[in-house]
Order: C-alpha cells, then structure tokens, then sequence
C-alpha cells in the first residue's frame, strides 16, 4: 500500500512529530482546563516560613510535614508553591496563544485570500501593508502596542494578533494564487459561480491544510511573545501566575534557587518544542505537495 493510499488518521498516528506534539498539547490543555483540580496549594497562597524551597529531590530540602502537601516543585522568595503556579501559568500560555492566534488567522486568512485570488490593486495594497508592517520588529511592537493598551490579557491578546496577521496573510496570499491557476478553479468559472463562492467553497478549502500548520507554528510564537511580555511586566496583573512573570522574580534569586528560572523556562521551551514538532508533522501528512 502507497503511502498516498493510507489514511489520513493512520499516518497521523505513525507521524513521530504528530505524536509527540499532540501529547505537549494535551498536557498543555489538560493543565488549562483542570489547573483548580491539579494544582497542589493555591497558587497566589504565600508561606513566608517556607521560603525559596528547592524541589523535594534535592538534598537541602525539608523533610515533609505530617498532614501537609509538600511543595514538590520547591517555592518561590513569598513561599509560593512553584507546581501550582506553573500549572496555573499554562491556563495563561494558552488562553494568550488561542486567542490571539485565532484573531490572526482570521484577519490575515481575509486579506490574503482576496490579495491572492482578485490580484491588482487589492494585491498591491494588502502586499505594501504587509511589508510596511513586517518592518517594525514584532516583539518591540508587541510591548509598544500593549504599552499604549494597558496590561491585561485582553491587550495581550491584541497586540500579538495585531503583529502575527501578517505571516497568515503572506502564506495565505501565495497558496491562494497557486490554487487560482488551477483547473478546477476554471471549471468553476464557467460553470458561472461568482468569484467570492468560488473563494469561500472551493478555494480556501485547499488551503485550510496548510493553514492548520501555521497555525500551530504562530501559537508557539505566541506562548513566547506573552512570556516576553509578563517578563517585562506588560501581561496580566502583577503577582498572577505566568511563565515570564516567574522567569522575571525568579532572576533576583538565581543564585539562592536556580530552579525558579530553569522551571518556567523548560515548560515554554517544552510547549513551544512540541508546537512546532506537531506543525512539522502536521504539514508533512496535510499538504499534498510536501507527501508527494
């Protein structure tokens, strides 16, 4: 049996990168929608004689109070439990990355669709957009926008959607243009269906593979432009739990518990790792061209 033969479901399943981004995501939205359940101690509960506790396989830790949950993944400098706000900070990683990829693809997914298939001045000014606004540095974009926005996820949401459109839109446009010259899009032309159906109902049904890629791809960037951001203080309100904002306390104390730093920064490298890895693989099962 040709690979082309075998099922759709079946080679996502044997894909290495599909499996094991597939699992990083779950993890990921397990954590988001059950983190009242998983977390051991309330995230923002402060224990000031339990300060800056390593993690409970180090030899400095504590032994464990009778009748008390321990602090496996050790507390931050207001005794903080480090587990909790992690599993609390991937609710934020991902409601971010949701939302604002979501608001992106729209966006961009619109305006490259109609620059790619009615060309002209709608091309040559969706394009001149496009590049006018790739030019600013999106990361400095993003902390002006939200700067200028105030803090909040709402605004963190916005400014990262706001940077990001332009890459659906590029990707968008050039798969659009392709498809156009294609005979079925012809044959649909003379059949007599007006330009926009021909757009809706059979183009951009060709390009949701490869768009369901980028997607992926532009949620990792997204997990990493809001952690930039609580690095900085321009996220969610002070003292919520978020991987940047842990990153940024825990830098004062790098030298009295490195685990502060080394913790949130290994859950967004996990995270982004394995979106990537399940766009990789994604792309590789979903575009025709890449599994010819």
């Amino acid at each position: 049996m040709s690979r082309a033969t075998v099922p759709l479901t079946a080679r996502l399943v044997r894909n290495p990168r599909v499996v094991i981004g597939g699992i990083v995501m779950a993890l990921l939205l397990l954590c988001a929608l059950f983190a009242p359940w998983l977390s051991p101690h309330d995230p923002l509960d402060q224990d000031f004689l339990a300060q800056l506790q390593p993690p409970v396989w180090s030899e400095a830790a504590p032994p464990a109070e009778a009748g008390k949950t321990p602090y496996w993944l050790g507390t931050d400098n207001l005794g903080r439990d480090v587990l909790s706000r992690l599993i609390w900070g991937a609710r934020t990683a991902l409601i971010v990355s949701f939302a604002a990829t979501l608001l992106a693809a729209l966006a961009g997914t619109a305006l490259g669709a109609a620059a790619g298939y009615f060309g002209g001045r709608i091309d040559a000014i969706v394009s001149r957009l496009v590049d006018v606004w790739m030019a600013f540095p999106p990361v400095l974009l993003a902390v002006v926008l939200v700067a200028l926005l105030g803090t909040g996820l709402t605004s963190v949401v916005i400014a990262i959607a706001v940077v990001d459109w332009t890459r659906f839109a590029r990707v968008v446009r050039a798969e659009t243009q392709g498809q156009r010259a294609l005979d079925y899009v012809t044959s649909a032309r003379m059949l007599g269906m007006s330009p926009l159906r021909i757009l809706v109902s059979e183009v951009l049904p060709n390009v949701t593979p490869l768009l369901i890629t980028v997607v992926t791809l532009e949620m990792g960037i997204a997990v990493v432009v809001e952690a930039i951001l609580s690095f900085v203080g321009l996220s969610v309100a002070s003292g919520a739990s978020t991987w940047g904002g842990m990153l940024g306390e825990g830098r004062l104390y790098v030298n009295q518990a490195p685990s502060l730093m080394l913790l949130p920064v290994l859950a967004t490298m996990l995270v982004v790792l394995g979106l990537n890895a399940l766009g990789d693989g994604l792309r590789q099962e979903l575009d025709p061209v890449v599994r010819a």
